[in-house]
């Protein structure tokens, strides 16, 4: 049984420090031009910078790259990857080969997280990118709890799962936003499509069930309308040996962020030092989460105690 790494995604710049100091024992960040759905738009000065403060800390960086990239996308990606090389990023996280293959021809000393969302959901998966350099696998959000230990116990790589957040449930490369409004006749110059704007799309029957959407450079995302909650949980990741828990902090304010992490830091260590505590408190753990979680995101433990219902015809 080993204690997780805690992993938070950051939303802001200034929240770097914030983070620190609430508990985190990693950062994940990104720049747009390469990453998808980041929790906020980091440029590459403010990376350097959170990389910098976080190793003065004994806390790690890890940069997403994991964008599907075009043709014209890649012209660039050579000296970004050296670039993150460089000052130190402590890995990068990628879907498309196409970053794999750039990182091992001009920065072999990057650490490589391999993250396909909905597609890493099996061990002989995660080795085969385990043999082409991965060091560690972001398994796919509709996995079971003994799924996700299943995983850890047959991967010859670290093993990242999400015990808290917003999931996507939908991504496309088309302008979905842009092309309602531009069918509404609006002026597209005037409208915003961005994640700051808090735009939801809601079910015809059920008016009370509203799932966050936005539209950035890589197209159309759609979340869904629960966050997972498994701070009340974590004992089955702790005995699961599962190497980084993740805190998804898209679609929240940096306030949120910041104190969900304080509380995960305070329930994960009692699981790890007093499991029999951590059992007695749990309950006070998770309405701690409750006290300050939007009204229009309700809590669940996602898909680790209900396998996902298949759709029938």
């Amino acid at each position: 049984m080993k204690k997780p790494e805690l992993l938070v995604s950051v939303r802001r710049f200034e929240d770097v420090i914030p983070l620190i100091e609430a508990g985190a024992d990693a950062l994940s960040v990104g720049d747009e031009r390469y990453g998808l759905r980041n929790a906020g738009n980091f440029t590459v000065e403010q990376i350097d910078e959170t990389i910098k403060l976080a190793h003065e800390r004994g806390v790690k960086v890890y940069v997403n790259v994991n964008s599907l990239l075009h043709n014209e996308e890649l012209d660039a990606l050579d000296d970004y990857l050296k670039h993150l090389e460089q000052v130190g990023a402590d890995a990068i996280v990628f879907g498309d080969p196409s970053v794999l293959a750039t990182a091992k021809d001009v920065a072999l000393g990057l650490k490589l997280h391999w993250s396909m969302e909905m597609l890493s959901t099996s061990f002989d998966t995660a080795n085969y990118w385990a043999s082409k350099g991965a060091k560690r696998a972001v398994l796919a959000r509709e996995l079971t709890i003994d799924e996700t230990i299943e995983n850890r116990d047959n991967t010859e790589i670290e093993v990242e799962a999400q015990v808290h957040g917003a999931t996507c449930i939908f991504q496309s490369r088309r302008d979905l936003v842009s092309a309602y409004f531009g069918h509404q006749g609006k002026d597209m110059e005037a409208e915003d499509t961005g994640m700051e704007r808090s735009m939801f799309l809601k079910e015809e029957k059920r008016r009370n069930i509203t799932y966050p959407v936005y539209e950035d450079a890589h197209g159309t995302h759609i979340f869904s309308a629960e966050d997972i909650c498994m701070v009340d949980g974590l004992a089955d990741f702790v005995t699961g040996n599962i190497d980084s828990i993740k805190i998804e902090g898209l679609l929240h304010t940096s306030e949120y962020i910041i104190a969900v992490t304080k509380i995960y830091r305070e329930a994960l260590d009692l699981c790890v030092s007093d499991m029999d505590a951590y059992y007695d408190k749990a309950a006070d753990f998770l309405a701690e989460i409750e006290a300050i979680q939007p009204k229009n995101r309700p809590l669940n433990t996602g898909f680790y105690y209900k396998p996902p219902i298949p759709y029938m015809t």
